[in-house]
């Protein structure tokens, strides 16, 4: 008895990213769902193993729907990651306390982007909005340099898609591609490559590494991201599609759903 095909599921916001995917999922024999809103129950039945991809929001709202659990990085993973692979300070803590750190500081949400993520001259400059809760998940570090940064999607620990996205902080896009020289691209997959077969090194089984060249002190980790919500930037889809269909999982503990029956 054939399998059925695997369908993606895609936000109703149209962008190029989710085109590509489009694209590469449809080459790749999926079937392909562009929801007209945030309830899933508009793409009728799922009889096969379902893929999301969008905007962070949508993307934990489909599953929920789905009684599905998605695979995601633990916020204090870059805090946790042994210090050759950082090459810069970096602390995980809540916004309370990242409010009493002198600066000058990079500090960013953990998790959802709540406020900006930029250099701050202290903690005491972060933004007090009422609804921002001050036990929010908070990374601060040391400021640095990148002269270069590359996305690499990964699964089961080797890269799938990669390319650069940024060269001295700003997009690295000209003309409609992303070009970097052979030995800048060599570098960041040497160092990824190297990162990924470190056991000591605990990694999602599917996951976006960034890694960048930092100036002055060499390559390192920039952050991890869930694949499901990621920018391509130059990536190749098709490889970027190979990372995301694992990155939804039954929820522990929870049967498998019966998608077919979704209403």
């Amino acid at each position: 008895m054939e399998r059925p095909a695997r369908t993606l599921i895609l936000s109703p916001r149209h962008s190029e990213d989710s085109r590509l995917m489009r694209q590469a999922a449809a080459r790749a024999g999926w079937r392909v769902v562009r929801l007209p809103g945030w309830r899933v129950a508009a793409a009728g039945p799922l009889p096969g193993p379902v893929a999301i991809y969008g905007e962070a929001l949508f993307v934990e709202a489909i599953a929920d729907q789905l009684g599905r659990a998605l695979v995601q990085p633990a916020l204090d993973w870059l805090a946790r990651l042994p210090a050759p692979y950082r090459r810069r300070d970096v602390e995980f803590t809540t916004l309370a306390e990242a409010r009493t750190r002198a600066g000058p500081l990079f500090i960013k949400p953990a998790d959802t982007k709540c406020f900006a993520a930029r250099v701050y001259p202290s903690g005491q400059a972060l933004p007090r909005p009422a609804e921002l809760p001050e036990d929010t998940p908070t990374l601060v570090s040391e400021p640095v340099e990148w002269a270069l940064e590359f996305r690499c999607f990964v699964a089961d620990r080797r890269v799938r898609a990669r390319s650069i996205y940024a060269r001295d902080g700003a997009l690295a896009q000209r003309g409609g591609a992303w070009p970097c020289a052979p030995e800048e691209e060599r570098g960041a997959l040497a160092f990824a490559e190297a990162l990924l077969a470190d056991a000591a090194v605990e990694l999602p089984t599917s996951v976006v590494l960034d890694v960048g060249l930092i100036r002055g002190r060499g390559w390192a980790a920039v952050e991890l991201n869930p694949a499901w919500g990621s920018g391509l930037y130059g990536c190749d889809p098709a490889g970027a599609l190979a990372v995301i269909e694992d990155t939804v999982t039954t929820r522990a503990g929870a049967p498998a759903p019966d998608d077919s029956h979704m209403s």
